[in-house]
């Protein structure tokens, strides 16, 4: 997913797969001749076969064109198209299918929230939001939906309600590192900065090993005027993600202050390769 700051995490690891077990119950009204082919389908849908997302549309789309399965079941094996499509960025092609999920199973909240994923990735924000709170009407704890609805915000540049969303979704998964971090930085984006700084504090202890929180921990420290402490966070992120265009730009940005004008730069001009308008999205929020 294209991304103002970050490459962000929660909007593309909330596109949920159907679980296998739900789609084995097919298998069972079946033939013993047709269980071998079936079975293989079945598993293919279910994405077991990681190599690409082809193998994951052929199984699902075997299992559709054979019209096996209760609704709730081809529910899923949409969903799971879906997802393979949307892994492939082919969103119109994703949306078709979640929306004939939708339609087989209108309570399957999970499809809801992957039709807003993709939504949001194209940029239709509005459609993603209802899509969102469809998902969340249908299950008032989907921890997801209220994170992925809170990214969608934050692209629309209504923190605000961002801010609710990522509380919520932090009342639900409370161990999950990337939402801290994405509260982390909607915090610091409207001038919360001490509580920017408390959040990105715990998401680095939840998932020490992961770029943005990082950068989101050395942008908090840019807006506080702190930067040896932001240089180090980038340079902590750079070390995960060293095509990190925020973490370059952020980097340079600092050095200029603390007087390196040749590494700052360097820097921003290596984050421009990048990212082309990186400094105007700084600006945005708040740098320059």
């Amino acid at each position: 997913m294209q991304q103002d700051m970050h490459v962000r995490c929660n909007v593309t690891r909330n596109i949920v797969r159907g679980a296998a077990a739900a789609l084995m119950s097919m298998v069972f009204v079946t033939s013993a001749a047709a269980q071998g082919p079936l079975l293989k389908n079945v598993a293919l849908c279910n994405g077991e076969d990681h190599t690409s997302a082809e193998p994951q549309i052929a199984g699902c789309t075997a299992l559709i064109e054979l019209r096996v399965g209760n609704p709730q079941t081809q529910a899923i094996t949409y969903n799971n198209r879906g997802n393979a499509y949307a892994g492939k960025g082919e969103y119109e092609l994703a949306i078709k299918d979640y929306g004939d999920s939708i339609k087989l199973d209108p309570k399957y909240a999970k499809a809801f929230n992957n039709r807003g994923v993709a939504y949001q990735k194209k940029g239709d924000y509005d459609r993603a939001i209802k899509d969102f709170d469809a998902a969340i009407n249908i299950t008032p704890d989907y921890a997801n939906a209220f994170a992925n609805r809170a990214a969608t915000y934050d692209k629309k540049g209504d923190h605000g309600r961002a801010l609710k969303d990522f509380d919520e979704a932090i009342r639900l998964q409370p161990t999950v590192g990337n939402l801290w971090n994405e509260r982390c930085w909607s915090r610091a984006v409207i001038g919360e900065l001490q509580a920017a700084l408390a959040d990105c504090n715990e998401a680095i202890r939840l998932q020490p090993n992961l770029a943005v929180t990082f950068d989101s921990r050395g942008f908090t420290y840019l807006k506080l005027g702190q930067w040896e402490l932001a240089i180090a966070d980038y340079d902590a992120a750079l070390r995960l993600d060293p095509k990190l265009a925020s973490a370059q730009y952020g980097r340079g940005f600092a050095k200029l202050k603390t007087g390196d004008l040749a590494g700052g730069n360097a820097d921003i001009a290596a984050a421009k390769t990048v990212e082309q308008d990186i400094a105007g999205k700084f600006a945005r929020y708040g740098v320059h």
